[in-house]
């Protein structure tokens, strides 16, 4: 698995763009489409919009404010989902600590803490793999949550379940490898990562402005009759 590099991406960025658009993106160019689409879960005329994330992935942690304001920008156009990478296998104790937030309804809620507490565990570690003990000392300390109701929800079946699974959604259903990736309305897929190979943006910010302005254009696309 692997995040996104956006100052080895940039540093080999070859002057063949000029005509990439963020506006009206091309299939191949700023965006791609799933071989075999997913079933939306968005009732009807509203766009299923999924960030496939890390919360160890600094480009998703320097996302996240901008993702948040599009997102609430875009109202009852689209349904917003999550899915979190599970970056040591079946068994990932960050996947774990996501889902089991997500089964108690906080996930969106404890999203920015997360993404703080973690990135200063792997500045502090200088490494991107944590253990499952980090992992529940991170979910049982966030302020708020009750830890006896965190632990029974971690240890839950259903959550163990989802867990279980979701590796096999991630890389057989979606094929996704790295983060952050967008996918909107099951199909279409576009990232900041193949936005800088398609434009001239070594701004982080302004790749990300760019990759969901091609987001707003692929909701656009999913808005059309089918």
């Amino acid at each position: 698995m692997r995040s996104l590099r956006f100052a080895l991406l940039a540093a080999s960025l070859v002057v063949t763009t000029a005509f990439a658009s963020p506006t009206d993106p091309k299939q191949g160019v700023e965006y791609t489409v799933l071989s075999a689409p997913q079933p939306s879960q968005a009732a009807g005329n509203k766009v299923e919009v999924i960030e496939f994330f890390m919360y160890h992935c600094p480009y998703c942690h320097a996302l996240e404010p901008t993702l948040e304001q599009w997102v609430k920008k875009q109202g009852d156009h689209i349904v917003f989902k999550r899915i979190h990478i599970p970056y040591q296998g079946p068994n990932d104790p960050e996947t774990h600590l996501f889902l089991t937030l997500q089964a108690m309804g906080k996930s969106e809620a404890y999203q920015a803490k997360v993404f703080d507490v973690v990135g200063d565990i792997v500045t502090r570690k200088r490494s991107e793999t944590l253990t499952e003990q980090e992992v529940l000392d991170v979910g049982t300390k966030l302020p708020g949550i009750d830890k006896a109701k965190f632990m029974e929800t971690w240890n839950s079946f259903g959550v163990k379940t989802m867990l279980s699974r979701q590796a096999a959604i991630v890389s057989n259903n979606y094929k996704v490898d790295s983060t952050p990736t967008i996918i909107v309305d099951g199909k279409y897929v576009t990232s900041p990562g193949q936005m800088s190979a398609s434009t001239h943006s070594r701004n982080q910010q302004q790749l990300f402005k760019e990759t969901l302005q091609v987001v707003d254009a692929l909701v656009a696309k999913g808005h059309k009759p089918k």
